[in-house]
């Protein structure tokens, strides 16, 4: 089976346009940034991340922490993975306890990567709120999760598979819809 590009559906000026509006929403839910921390899901939520932080530094002058969570291991489907999967690290070299979490992810679909994400938090600290940002939000929800920060909704097909790729990984800022083709 071959993934086809069935659209583009943001390029770099419009990944961008999406991160600048999350961080102000970040800034102005928790009432500036004083208490809260970033922390990127690994592989592409991790580029993701340092970008709001980034831009979180543009409108307020003040660096959030930005830490790596890789959630791997936390997963509820691990076995179905391979036998050997991949770890890439986690990373949060500051104290999670009484912070407020924002979890940065690129797509968020059913769920499941948000959860292990939380369960891998817990185990860490006991952060003062989690909350979630999201490049995109493409539904099919198989747990009760939510993104407080969307950059796009995209209904999708479950045939579908969104792509976002960063310039950090990928060399190219864009969002695709890919689908299998038959």
């Amino acid at each position: 089976m071959k993934l086809i590009e069935k659209a583009q559906i943001m390029d770099e000026t419009a990944m961008n346009r999406a991160l600048s509006r999350i961080a102000h929403e970040i800034i102005e839910k928790n009432k500036g940034v004083s208490n809260v921390v970033l922390i990127g899901i690994q592989r592409r939520g991790v580029p993701l991340a340092h970008r709001l932080a980034d831009r979180i530094y543009d409108f307020e002058g003040k660096r959030v922490p930005v830490g790596i969570l890789d959630i791997t291991l936390y997963r509820d489907d691990l076995s179905t993975l391979s036998e050997q999967p991949v770890v890439n690290g986690t990373n949060v070299p500051f104290e999670i306890t009484g912070k407020v979490v924002v979890m940065v992810d690129d797509v968020l679909y059913t769920g499941r990567t948000a959860r292990a994400a939380m369960d891998a938090l817990i185990d860490m600290g006991r952060p003062m709120a989690i909350q979630f940002a999201v490049l995109i939000d493409r539904g099919h929800r198989e747990l009760p999760i939510r993104a407080d920060f969307v950059g796009k909704n995209v209904p999708t097909s479950k045939n579908e598979v969104v792509n976002v790729h960063v310039i950090e990984i990928d060399k190219v800022n864009k969002v695709i819809i890919t689908e299998q083709s038959p």
